[in-house]
């Protein structure tokens, strides 16, 4: 917020200025910026969800309050995520929805570009392992080792196309229908919900699957059953864009017909 308002010749500039389709990545944003905001963006979700699990664990024995702290605490940490660093980076924290934008940037619609999709991912991969070492540094855990929790049964892996599909349906759905603004509360309602309604308690994101492979705690995923789970979250995302291509299919207006 600065010192003064605009001037009035500045909002009608502003007004002619063409504007960002919704679910573009912000204009004018350098790379470097947008890249650190997916860096720090999913470092820090990985934090929480590791971190939240590790200190369920100390303070309960049941698992449902174990998994209920652990949803908690990442329903309100990406909520502020998402709506801190979103409007730098469009918030993505998740390779599955970068890849999803860069293929509806390539088939005509908003997106992000093979550069940026070459930068956005590897920073989102970095972050995640980076969130796993310092939830474990913060709770006097191994800073890295590998987790034994596996999750490589079909059912699990049901659970994660299932999950990843409904957040892509949920995010691409939001732009089709203008109401991106809602996202904040629209995805982490969802990933809330869907770690309860989901078999692998939803990690719907590549990148958060490899961090949480780094730590043998609560949220962890044995290194083997990563490879089975990102499959798993890809599907997930063809399926998710399939169904947002089926529902949100735009009708024929008057002007579209053929004429007589």
């Amino acid at each position: 917020m600065t010192a003064t308002e605009p001037a009035a010749s500045d909002a009608i500039v502003a007004d002619t200025v063409p504007q960002p389709a919704p679910g573009a990545t912000p204009p004018r944003t350098p790379l470097i910026a947008r890249a650190a905001a997916e860096l720090v963006g999913t470092a820090a979700l990985v934090a929480v969800v590791v971190g939240s699990g590790i200190q369920a664990t100390e303070l309960t024995d049941d698992v449902a309050l174990q998994l209920l702290a652990n949803s908690t605490a990442t329903v309100f940490g990406l909520g502020v995520l998402i709506t801190l660093l979103g409007p730098v980076s469009g918030a993505h924290f998740n390779p599955a929805v970068t890849l999803a934008e860069w293929w509806t940037a390539r088939r005509g619609g908003a997106g992000v570009t093979a550069r940026e999709l070459a930068v956005y991912v590897p920073a989102q991969i970095a972050g995640a392992i980076a969130g796993a070492i310092l939830a474990d540094a913060m709770f006097g855990e191994p800073l890295v080792k590998w987790s034994t929790h596996d999750r490589s049964a079909g059912n699990l892996l049901l659970g994660e196309v299932v999950a990843t599909a409904g957040l892509i349906l949920l995010i691409f759905g939001l732009a089709k229908s203008d109401r991106l603004r809602f996202a904040p509360v629209a995805v982490a309602s969802y990933i809330g919900a869907a770690y309860w309604f989901t078999s692998s308690t939803s990690f719907a994101n590549p990148a958060v699957t490899i961090g949480r492979a780094f730590t043998d705690t609560f949220a962890g995923i044995a290194p083997s059953s990563v490879a089975g789970f990102i499959a798993m979250q890809l599907i997930g995302a063809v399926v998710g864009l399939a169904l947002v291509a089926v529902i949100f299919m735009r009708g024929k207006t008057e002007l579209d017909q053929p004429a007589a």
